[in-house]
Formats: C-alpha cells, structure tokens, sequence
C-alpha cells in the first residue's frame, strides 16, 4: 500500500471540491471493497477523502410514497428497515444474502453500488486486464472463467458484477441520485451500469466529480411479492453463480406485470425487459415460466466453463417466478 494523505470531508460541497482539485483522490466511507483494492495496488491514490460522517445516511418517505435512501445507510441498516422489509423484501433479502454481518454493518449502500469485479485476473496484477489497463488483454475470456458472464460481455471483458444488492435495486426500477460540480442529477438504475464494449475500464455513467447522494425506490405495491434467489458454490459468504429477482402482478391467474433481473451473468446487474414484457398477459403457470427462462438466455454466449450457468439461470428464473406467484417468501 502506497502512502497517501486522509482528509475528513465536512459536507458534500467539501468533498465534491476535493476531488476536483486532486482527481488522483479517493472517496472512502464503509471501505470494504477500497481497502481490499489498496491492499493490491489496484488503487494508488494521493489522498483519501472521508465522507464517512456526511449527512447522507437517512431513509425517508418520499411524496409518492417510495423510499429515499441516503448513500451512507449501511447495507444492514437498509436490509432491517421495516419498510424495506414490508414493501420491497426482496431487497431486504438480496443484502442479507450477501458478505458477512460484520461487512454489512459498514458497507454502504453508495459504496456497494459501485465495488469492483472480484475477477481474480483483475485483482492480479501479474496478470494483463483491460480493465486496468486497456488494450493489454482479457485473460479470463481464454482462461478459468467458471464465475464468469454469459450475458453482454464483449472481447475486451468477460467479468460479472458482484452485487447481490444491485439486482435487486435492478429489478425495483431504482433511481440514483448523484451531485457534482454541474449541480444535481437523476440516472435510472438500469442506466447507471456499463456493459464492457470497448472501454472495460468503466464500470457506470458516472462523471469525473459526482457523487452518489442517493437512491430512490419508487412506490411499487405488487413489490411484496418479490423473490430473490442465489445459487452459489457454498451458502453463505460467496458470490452468485446464478441470481434472480423477481416480483409479479397478477390479477387472479392472469400476469399484469413483472419485474426480473439477473446477477452474476453479465458486467453489470442485468434487467431483462423483454422477458417482463413476454410475461404481461401471459397466465402464471410452469410453462410460462418456462418460455420465460428460455427468452432471457436466448442470447447467452457461455465460455469455455460456464455453460452450466445457462440451464442453471434458466431453471432459477422458473423457480423465483414460480415463488413469485404464489406471493413471494423465502426462496
């Protein structure tokens, strides 16, 4: 780890200017995915700057009657909240599914918003990653790529988003609210992560000098439905293979609307419209959501040790809808 300098941020205002003047600086707050990134080298900033202690740590009701929540909440604090748990509990479930208690109560709802792949060829840095330094190469795409995407990766990079929390948001139409030196400004989830392409070294649409303030989860009343699913290699401590979130609005058999996302398939939490689009009107049994699983894969492209993960996703989105249908739970 290199030496840098530490400021404490005194307001938004404070560290947005801080960053401006040393574009070299880092924002940390909780910590958990930065100090891992320090440890390696991945991350050499001159200056860190603390927004620990910026009062950007609430959830409050919005007029409409959603939540806003601030940045700064803690990932357990956010899990807990009896709102979360009443109305959107497939958030609540998502979080608790991921890291430790330990981690939760530290970890950010900015900061896991925006961690870093866990590939092991971007974190090793004897190795070449696009991602860190473009135009070097993609290991992964030749190499051991059992965890990696099968959805919306390109040559540049295979990699997958971690976040159990992300899909979630994904799937519950959140808005981010981030401010920088051009004022306030509001990004659908959907639209705040990047696929790869050619410029793998961006993970989201965020600008030079912003700062995420908040996310907003808009009213969405057949939410309590909602299903979050994770298959993984062991079940506690350890990212997705496979993730799925998913609500449904049905009126007697008949589906009014749907919301699926999936996680550890592509770069960034993978919202599949099409898919909700083919379920609207469609009736809520097994064979729906069969031809449900088979249109969200139908453009999977699996590496050489992944291909499980496409029969795998498939019958997960079966499972979670079928959950969903019967009024959401454990699944």
């Amino acid at each position: 780890m290199n030496n840098f300098s530490y400021v404490l941020a005194a307001s938004v205002a404070d560290a947005l200017q801080q960053v401006v003047a040393a574009p070299e600086s880092r924002l940390i707050a909780g910590g958990t995915n930065l100090v891992d990134r320090l440890k390696v080298f991945l991350d050499q900033p001159s200056l860190l700057i603390d927004i620990s202690r910026l009062a950007i740590n609430q959830i409050e009701t919005t007029p409409e009657g959603g939540l806003r929540v601030g940045a700064l909440v803690t990932n357990t604090a956010l899990a807990n909240h009896p709102d979360v748990r009443r109305n959107y509990p497939l958030l609540s479930r998502a979080i608790l599914s991921g890291a430790s208690q330990q981690i939760r109560n530290v970890a950010t709802v900015g900061g896991n918003i925006l961690q870093h792949t866990r590939c092991p060829y971007y974190y090793d840095t004897a190795f070449p990653c696009n991602k860190r330094h473009l135009g070097s190469g993609c290991p992964a795409a030749i190499g051991v790529n059992r965890m990696h995407a099968i959805l919306g990766a390109s040559d540049q990079c295979v990699a997958v988003h971690p976040s159990d929390m992300c899909v979630a948001l994904a799937a519950l139409d959140a808005i981010v609210e981030v401010e920088g030196a051009q004022g306030q400004r509001q990004i659908p989830f959907t639209e705040f992560h990047r696929l790869p392409g050619n410029e793998p070294q961006q993970d989201t649409v965020l600008a030079p000098g912003e700062l995420i303030t908040a996310v907003i989860l808009p009213p969405l009343a057949f939410a309590q439905s909602g299903v979050y699913l994770k298959l993984r290699d062991r079940t506690s401590y350890s990212f997705a293979l496979i993730s799925v979130a998913a609500a449904l609005d049905l009126k007697g058999e008949e589906i009014q609307a749907a919301r699926l996302a999936l996680g550890g398939v592509a770069h960034k939490p993978w919202r599949s419209l099409e898919t909700e689009a083919f379920l609207q009107g469609k009736p809520a049994n097994a064979t729906t959501f069969e031809q449900a699983g088979e249109l969200a894969l139908r453009e999977a492209q699996p590496l050489t040790h992944n291909a499980f993960k496409v029969n795998m996703a498939k019958r997960s989105i079966k499972r979670a809808l079928t959950i969903a249908a019967q009024g959401g739970g454990v699944a």
